[in-house]
C-alpha cells in the first residue's frame, strides 16, 4: 500500500485504510457447481443466492434433472452464495422458421451473437432463449395493423387487454413519412409448462417497431428485434423477415413506406418446436464447465463441489482434475465430494467396501475433503423422494461454519456438523465402519440417535500424517493466505526498503492476533526484514515475508475415565495417579 495517494498539487491527503476486508470474518462463503437444468444459460457461471433465484434462473426441476437441481439447492440451505453453470449435452433450442428441423445450440448471449449471420441465413426467426425441450411450451403472438390501417379487430385479440391501444405508427416513422410500423409482441407459455397454467402471458412487448431506425423518446431504440434480444427472457429474433409480419424491417424509405402491405393477417401466432434437452452430463461436459473456475482472479470460490456420478472411474475423472485445479491452479480452495452413486445408493450391504475402492484413485491431498453417504430427500418439485451426494450439504456446512464460527473451527459433530432437511441415509454407518472409513480419509455421515444426521469426522484427504490433514487447518491456512495476498499485492511497484517492510508488518500482525484472539492459531511470527530481503533479493526486483503459524487443532478423540475411590481416601491423594 502506497504511503500517501497521488495529488496534483500539494496538499494534505487524509486516507482511511481499512483492515476489516482482509480479517477472515466470513459472512457467505461461495460454492461452485456445475450440473445438468431444464432452463437457463448455459456455459457460463451465475451467482444464485437462493432456491428462489435458482427457480427463476434454472427453473423447476422435471424428474431427469431434479438430482442435479436439488444439489444446487441444498448448498443453498447454508450459504447464499452460489455459483453456477449449466451444461448440456447435445440439447437443442426450440425454434420457428422455415428450417423446421435445424438443430440449434445457443447456450448464452456469447454464443448467439456468433450464430446470428448462420442463423439469419438459415430463415429462422424466433429462437427459445436457452436450450431444452422446455422452449417448445412457448408461443409468440403478434397483433399489427393491416394494410389499410384498419385495427378493428384488435379488441378481439386475446390478448389486448395487456396493451393499452392498437398498434399503428411510430414517432419515428411518421417523421420519416412511412406507416404502420408497430407491433405488439406478446410471449406465451402455450403448454404451461413454464407457469403451470396454460396460456399464461410471460412477458409483453408493446409498439416495438419493425423499422430498424425506430427510437423512442429517450433515444433507445424500439426496433422489434433489438427490445426482444435486448430484453426478453424467453426468445430470440434472428431473422425478422420470418416473423410473419409481411413488410417488415429495413428504415423508411421516400416516397413514403407502408410497413403493413404484404401482411397477411394482423395477428400472427407463432408455436416454436425442435427444443429437447440433450442426454446426462459426461465427465468431459462436467470438467468444461468446471474450467470457468480455474482462475481466482476472475471468479472468487471456496468450494468445489464436485457431481455424483454413476461409475467410480467417472468420478476419479473428474474429482481429480477438480483436485489439480484447486491445489495447482486456484491454491483458495477445497473439493468437496462424495462417493460415486452405484457405491452407495441400494447397496447398503457393501458400502463400505465399495467407498473404499472408489476413494482409492482419488487424488492424496488436503486440498480435497470426502464424505461417504448420499442424502434421501423429498423433491417438492415432482412429489417423490430420491437420493442426492452429500457434499454439495458437506460444502455448505463448511459455508455456515464460516458464518455462524470461523472457516478455522471444525465443521463436524453436533455444534456445526448437522445436516438439514434429510430423511434418511443410503445406509446408516455403524462404529466399525466408520473406523474403516476414517482411516482412509472419508468422513462419515451418520445418523446418530437423539442428535440427528451429522457430518462426524473432519479430514482432508491428505494421506501423510500432519496438521494439513485437518479441514479446520486446511481452510484457516487457505482463509489467510487469501488475505494477506491481497495485502501483499498493495507493496507490487514499492521500494523494498525497511519502510514497506515494516508496513507490511503493521497489516499482516493484527489479522494474526484477531484470528489467534479468536482461537484459530496459538502462536505465530511475522519475518520481513533484511534477513530475508537482502541484496540478492532486492537487485532481482523480489520482497519475500516468511509468516510462521501454529494452528489450532481439533479434538478428534477424547477418553474419560471414570475412577471410584474408597471412603475416607482425599481426592488429592489419588489425582495424577491414573
Amino acid at each position: 500500500m502506497a504511503l500517501f495517494a497521488p495529488s496534483e498539487s500539494p496538499a494534505v491527503v487524509v486516507k482511511e485504510v481499512d483492515l476489516t476486508g482482509i480479517v477472515p470474518n466470513v459472512q457467505s462463503s461461495t460454492g461452485a457447481y456445475v450440473g445438468r437444468f431444464r432452463w437457463g444459460p448455459s456455459g457460463e457461471a451465475r451467482l444464485i443466492s437462493n432456491e428462489a433465484g435458482l427457480v427463476e434462473t434454472y427453473t423447476a426441476p422435471d424428474n431427469a434433472h431434479s438430482i442435479d437441481y436439488h444439489g444446487a439447492s441444498a448448498f443453498l440451505q447454508y450459504s447464499n452464495s452460489l455459483q453456477v453453470v449449466r451444461m448440456h449435452n447435445g440439447a437443442n433450442n426450440a425454434h420457428s422458421g422455415d428450417s423446421a428441423s435445424l438443430a440449434i445450440a445457443i447456450g448464452n448471449e456469447t454464443d448467439f451473437d456468433a450464430q446470428l449471420a448462420a442463423l439469419d441465413s438459415d430463415n429462422v426467426g424466433y429462437i427459445g432463449k436457452y436450450p431444452g425441450e422446455l422452449g417448445n411450451s412457448l408461443k409468440l403472438e403478434t397483433f399489427a395493423a393491416d394494410a389499410s390501417g384498419s385495427v378493428s379487430t384488435f379488441s378481439s385479440w386475446p390478448f389486448a387487454t395487456f396493451f393499452d391501444r392498437a398498434p399503428g405508427t411510430s414517432a419515428t416513422a411518421a417523421a420519416d413519412t412511412a406507416t404502420h410500423d408497430e407491433v405488439h409482441v406478446a410471449v406465451v407459455d402455450e403448454d404451461g409448462k413454464f407457469s403451470g397454467t396454460k396460456g399464461t402471458v410471460l412477458e409483453v412487448f408493446p409498439h416495438v417497431s419493425v423499422a430498424e431506425n425506430a427510437k423512442n423518446t429517450d433515444g433507445s431504440t424500439n426496433y422489434l428485434k433489438d427490445v426482444i434480444n435486448r430484453q426478453s427472457g424467453y426468445v430470440w429474433v434472428a431473422d425478422i423477415t420470418q416473423l410473419g409480419l409481411g413488410n417488415a424491417s429495413g428504415t423508411a424509405t421516400s416516397p413514403a413506406k407502408n410497413y403493413a402491405t404484404g401482411r397477411g393477417a394482423s395477428r400472427v401466432q407463432t408455436s416454436l418446436t425442435d427444443g429437447d434437452d440433450g442426454a446426462a452430463l459426461t465427465t468431459g461436459n462436467y470438467q468444461s464447465g468446471f474450467d470457468l473456475f480455474e482462475d481466482p482472479d476472475i471468479i472468487e470460490v471456496d468450494f468445489l463441489i464436485a457431481p455424483g456420478l454413476g461409475t467410480s472411474s467417472d468420478q476419479v475423472t473428474v474429482v481429480n482434475d477438480l483436485v489439480a485445479t484447486a491445489q495447482s491452479k486456484r491454491k483458495d480452495c477445497v473439493v468437496v465430494t462424495s462417493p460415486n452413486r452405484a457405491a452407495v445408493v441400494n447397496n447398503a450391504a457393501g458400502a463400505v467396501a465399495a467407498v473404499a475402492a472408489g476413494v482409492a484413485n482419488f487424488t492424496k491431498s488436503s486440498y480435497l475433503v470426502v464424505d461417504n453417504n448420499y442424502l434421501k430427500i423429498y423433491d417438492k418439485h415432482n412429489d417423490k423422494f430420491i437420493f442426492i451426494p452429500a457434499a454439495s450439504s458437506t460444502a455448505g456446512i463448511m459455508a455456515a461454519t464460516d458464518r455462524n464460527a470461523a472457516p478455522f473451527f471444525s465443521p463436524a459433530g453436533t455444534r456445526r456438523g448437522q445436516y438439514l432437511g434429510v430423511t434418511a441415509l443410503a445406509y446408516n454407518p455403524n462404529k466399525s465402519d466408520r473406523d474403516a472409513h476414517y482411516k482412509i480419509g472419508v468422513n462419515p455421515v451418520a445418523n446418530l440417535p437423539g442428535q440427528g444426521i451429522l457430518l462426524f469426522g473432519d479430514k482432508t484427504h491428505q494421506s501423510r500424517p500432519s496438521a494439513f490433514d485437518r479441514i479446520n487447518v486446511r481452510r484457516l491456512f487457505l482463509v489467510i493466505e487469501r488475505a494477506i495476498s491481497t495485502a501483499a499485492k498493495a507493496t507490487i511497484f514499492e521500494f523494498n526498503d525497511e519502510f514497506t517492510r515494516s508496513e507490511f508488518v503493521a497489516i499482516v500482525e493484527p489479522v494474526l492476533r484477531n484470528i489467534k484472539g479468536r482461537r484459530g492459531i496459538t502462536d505465530f511470527k511475522v519475518v520481513c526484514d533484511d534477513t530475508n530481503n537482502g541484496p540478492e533479493i532486492i537487485d532481482t526486483n523480489q520482497f519475500v515475508a516468511n509468516i510462521f503459524i501454529k494452528p489450532a487443532r481439533s479434538v478428534n478423540f477424547i477418553t474419560l475415565n471414570f475412577v471410584g475411590v474408597r471412603s475416607g481416601v482425599e481426592f488429592s491423594e489419588v489425582v495424577g495417579t491414573v
